[in-house]
């Protein structure tokens, strides 16, 4: 049954579901019953939530991508790969979860359905956009949950909630299904509490990693699948090695902003200090571009959102606003009433911006400007890695860019890393509250350190890194392009050398 539109209260919001359901308002729908895998599938089942945002087909979980303008209309026609793919793994679909509307949001605040909160007492932030599904895992309610992360979606709300949050390589997990919000960004991710599950749907025997969907024009064809794979380990049944000695961990500098909380700021050097005293080696690298991606990223996703949502008129698609007299007496624009109330406020902001990014007396000033400033951000990653990356060029640095403080190995260059280490958000979960009294800019800043590898198009994952007694942060690693197995089989012994 789908939830009702609440009060202003989040404790008010989701009166079908039971008394810890509507008081956290993680789940926007369930069916009657449990959806089981079809016959064919595989004997193993594990429960699965779904991020409404991800078509489904059964009747009873609609798509309502948790805005106004589909709760009532949008049945969908087509079943996204992704479900298809985990039903024949043997998903057992529980429900569809909340997110900020079109996935446009950093706290899971802006709802149709209401806020998502992680607790009951102090409602404190599940994260955005994927907040609903990071809840359903933390609670034990689902063994596996699907997000998508399109500057940080997945990996935001796993850091919040202490769980594990994944986002793959761009082009490795198809989108057909998933209503896009940017698609140049966009991608399916997985959040679990452990990282053997989501490695195993990955990389094991059946992995997603070796499968194109011709639906999806951005899915690597099955030659580039191979011969990516071909440059990298894990995708073979090669034997991973577990240990992290030898592996290099790169610090950006960069991101160690003055906006980042000193308890997280001192929970990363100690995660460093323990992987170092584990043999892996610790060294300081520069990725220059840094500070100018999150522009760059609210730039290029607004406008991108700002195409995708066009179709959004109650004509093709969503609920047309009949309580007006004329629809086209808003500024004589057919559908401005039905868009005017559909959308919500964060929605719409996003839509101006990108409008305005996208027209002619904006456009070079704006988003050909942030396309460069997003192939430079790219540029510093393929410099810092020790793998190349196999759909482009390899660059090498200009020395005259490099920082103090980071070291030349030989007279090429500063030092390689497999991978980077760094933290997931610069704060601990907020209040709801706090969050709602902030400015939207405010809530943009929590994406700093996740919206670099979407912009790059590369694998990252969170995991929980302790910060207190009484709570913990995210630690995010971020590996080569394709390099996904490794980055998982590594993200596995640091949460196991960091005893989380």
């Amino acid at each position: 049954m789908l939830s009702q539109r609440g009060l202003r209260s989040p404790r008010l919001r989701n009166v079908s579901l039971s008394s810890q359901r509507r008081l956290l308002n993680h789940f926007i729908t369930h069916p009657a019953e449990p959806i089981p895998p079809p016959p064919s599938s595989t004997p193993n089942t594990f429960t699965l939530a779904v991020k409404d945002n991800i078509a489904t087909t059964s009747p009873d979980l609609p798509t309502t991508c948790a805005s106004g303008i589909l709760s009532k209309s949008y049945k969908s026609p087509i079943e996204a790969t992704i479900i298809t793919q985990l039903r024949m793994r043997g998903a057992v679909i529980t429900g569809k979860t909340n997110l900020d509307e079109f996935g446009m949001g950093s706290h899971s605040i802006y709802s149709h359905y209401g806020p998502v909160s992680q607790d009951d007492i102090s409602e404190t932030s599940a994260g955005g956009s994927s907040g609903g599904s990071a809840v359903a895992v933390a609670n034990g309610e689902v063994e596996l949950a699907l997000g998508t992360d399109t500057g940080g979606s997945v990996r935001l709300p796993a850091a919040y909630t202490g769980i594990v949050g994944y986002k793959p390589s761009y082009g490795m997990i198809s989108r057909y299904g998933v209503i896009p919000y940017a698609n140049s960004l966009d991608t399916v991710g997985f959040l679990s509490r452990k990282i053997n599950p989501i490695k195993d749907l990955i990389v094991g025997e059946r992995g997603l990693w070796k499968e194109h969907d011709s639906n999806d024009p951005t899915s690597l064809t099955v030659a580039a699948r191979k011969r990516c794979a071909a440059q990298r380990k894990g995708y073979h049944g090669q034997g991973q090695s577990s240990e992290l000695k030898g592996l290099k961990f790169g610090i950006p500098l960069e991101y160690n902003i003055a906006e980042l909380d000193p308890t997280i700021r001192d929970a990363w050097a100690a995660a460093a200090k323990k992987l170092q005293d584990a043999g892996a080696r610790i060294v300081p690298v520069s990725l220059p571009t840094t500070k100018h991606a999150l522009a760059a990223y609210y730039v290029i996703a607004p406008a991108e959102a700002s195409s995708n949502l066009a179709k959004y008129d109650g004509i093709r698609y969503g609920v047309r606003d009949t309580d007006a007299s004329s629809d086209a007496s808003a500024g004589g624009v057919l559908y401005a009433s039905t868009r005017g109330k559909g959308f919500g406020e964060e929605v719409k902001r996003r839509i101006l911006l990108g409008s305005y990014t996208l027209s002619s007396e904006a456009m070079d000033n704006y988003f050909i400007k942030a396309q460069r400033v997003r192939r430079l951000v790219r540029r510093d990653f393929n410099r810092v890695f020790a793998l190349e990356n196999p759909l482009q060029e390899r660059e090498t640095f200009e020395l005259s860019d490099l920082p103090e403080g980071v070291e030349m190995e030989d007279k090429w260059g500063p030092e390689e890393v497999d991978f980077l280490l760094c933290p997931t958000a610069p704060t601990m979960a907020p209040k709801l509250k706090e969050v709602m009294e902030q400015q939207p800019v405010d809530a943009y800043m929590n994406d700093v350190f996740t919206v670099p590898a979407s912009l790059a198009g590369l694998p990252a994952i969170s995991v929980p890194m302790k910060v207190t007694p009484e709570g913990a942060a995210g630690l995010q690693l971020i590996g080569q392009y394709w390099d996904d197995a490794r980055l998982l089989d590594v993200a596995d012994a640091v949460v196991t050398e960091l005893k989380l």
